[in-house]
């Protein structure tokens, strides 16, 4: 008993050739150091990706800063302004309607995102319930607008709107995108991705359609509102063919009509015109940056059975 209860005590003698203790530690630090390899590795591939991206967009709006005496084009241009001016915006604002053109976009956009969001959520609702009858013929009559592009019914809400007396309107401009088919069918497969067992246990409950509907469906597809109303803001803001078909005078322009009459109005000075640009690009660039962590997991809810 005395001398199987000491080898049991006894430490086990490692196997002749195997080192202990130190060597393993080099492997996790070598693993560790593999490890932060791959991580700088990764951040300089996405660093260089940034600047082959947006070198060539953000480098020449540089050249809005410049002052009036710098050089834009040619070997004496630098690519960074020598001296920062916001000479060119104080132009474009003192010489242009530009706040008009800007408060005319904003209202087409408000106009969008509303009608966007009321119309794709209640519409995505109800294509994604089951027990009605044409549910499947409706949703396919919606995913075939997916295949026209607009200029093919261009023409025809082009008479519409002159039909409906809206020419020259900002309504007029907000017409073709008051609701958009890829919205509703990105609500629909936000909706489809709620577990039934939830809608069921509320069902049980004596909850009624529009109490299941405002507490228990909306608040789960808060990702995808936010995706139905950002891209719809990005739609209406940067669009320029329909305005410039439908709005003729100048206190009803947007934005980007604006800017494709500053180079006209001013010339071979591209200060104005980048200035321009730049104030263009600006809102949309500030309300991704503060919605983009709900923009992708918006995403991300509405393809799961999209």
């Amino acid at each position: 008993m005395t001398t199987t209860t000491a080898a049991r005590h006894e430490p086990a003698t490692a196997p002749a050739g195997r080192p202990q203790g130190r060597p393993r530690r080099r492997r996790f630090r070598n693993v560790s150091d593999l490890h932060g390899r791959a991580l700088v590795t990764r951040y300089i591939l996405l660093v260089a990706v940034l600047i082959m991206m947006l070198g060539p967009l953000v480098l020449p709006l540089m050249a809005a800063f410049k002052s009036s005496g710098e050089p834009i084009f040619g070997q004496s241009a630098s690519l960074l302004p020598e001296q920062w001016s916001l000479d060119a915006f104080r132009t474009m604002f003192a010489q242009t309607n530009m706040l008009r053109y800007i408060l005319n976009s904003l209202i087409v956009c408000a106009l969008s995102v509303s009608s966007a969001l009321v119309l794709a959520t209640f519409g995505g609702y109800m294509l994604s319930r089951k027990g009605w009858r044409g549910r499947t013929v409706v949703f396919f009559v919606v995913m075939s607008a997916l295949i026209f592009p607009f200029e093919s019914i261009m023409l025809s809400l082009y008479a519409q709107v002159q039909a409906w007396d809206l020419y020259d309107t900002l309504v007029g401009v907000w017409i073709p995108s008051v609701l958009g088919p890829f919205h509703l069918l990105l609500m629909r497969a936000a909706f489809l991705g709620i577990p039934d067992e939830i809608e069921d246990a509320a069902f049980v409950d004596g909850a009624s359609e529009v109490q299941r509907f405002f507490r228990i469906f909306l608040p789960q597809v808060k990702g995808s509102l936010v995706v139905v109303g950002l891209t719809a803001f990005i739609f209406a803001w940067q669009d320029f063919l329909w305005p410039l078909l439908v709005i003729q005078s100048d206190e009803n322009m947007t934005m980007m009509l604006g800017i494709s009459r500053l180079q006209g109005s001013f010339g071979t000075d591209y200060r104005v015109v980048l200035a321009g640009a730049i104030t263009a690009m600006l809102p949309v660039v500030v309300t991704f940056f503060f919605t983009q962590r709900y923009f992708f997991r918006g995403i991300e809810e509405g393809g799961l059975k999209f």
